[in-house]
């Protein structure tokens, strides 16, 4: 219980966390926040790492003039950019031996045949509009990778949808996080953010939902 309290303040906190950060590591802080968007976007065992929240801080301080924002906005990048990469390896190293596999209860060939078209006809709309998805955006890449989506579409679209995700959320951030409305109340805003972050993933999952109600009902 200590600990999910511990995440709560973390995440709903993370101005006066970072700024701690910032006054205890100095310039190392660039090399904290680069592994924890690293590692949220790259390992399928961590989606539950501040993402969206972060960089939204992130940029809010760099305004107070603790950290260049310029270099942690490339640095950032660069994170999302690798993280994905890794992800989209792991999963292009287990597809194969997937397809290995007999059909099983746990495993259809026919269900990683429709992962594959459907990366390679939508994958890049998707690996682009994920990044704003919290949790979906750790497990896209790896399914595109799973699904043998092609590199060169994949890289495409990896590099796209981590320059709009950590440049329009950190210099957002920069720009209107101290404005006084926002600052006084950035708990909230933070709260807002994750709520606009998972509403997409929860109304699919309503539709969803409605739509397996409604054959169940025929």
């Amino acid at each position: 219980m200590e600990l999910i309290q511990g995440f709560v303040d973390l995440v709903l906190h993370l101005d006066r966390h970072l700024l701690e950060l910032v006054g205890t590591y100095g310039v190392w802080i660039y090399a904290i926040l680069f592994l924890i968007v690293f590692c949220e976007t790259g390992l399928v065992v961590t989606p539950f790492l501040p993402g969206d929240s972060l960089l939204f801080v992130a940029g809010t301080v760099a305004a107070t003039g603790a950290m260049d924002v310029h270099t942690l906005v490339l640095l950032l990048i660069l994170a999302g950019v690798l993280g994905n990469s890794v992800n989209y390896a792991v999963g292009r190293w287990v597809g194969p031996r997937v397809f290995r596999l007999e059909d099983s209860w746990l495993f259809k060939r026919a269900y990683l045949e429709r992962t594959h078209a459907y990366f390679e006809r939508y994958g890049g709309t998707t690996i682009v509009i994920t990044r704003f998805i919290p949790i979906v955006r750790t497990y896209a890449p790896f399914a595109a990778g799973i699904g043998g989506m092609t590199y060169w579409r994949f890289s495409l679209f990896n590099v796209i949808g981590a320059v709009l995700w950590v440049a329009g959320l950190t210099y957002a951030g920069y720009f209107f996080g101290n404005l006084p409305l926002i600052k006084n109340n950035l708990s909230l805003v933070i709260i807002g953010i994750i709520i606009v972050s998972v509403a997409p993933a929860i109304v699919e999952f309503a539709r969803h939902k409605l739509r397996a109600g409604g054959v169940t009902g025929d």
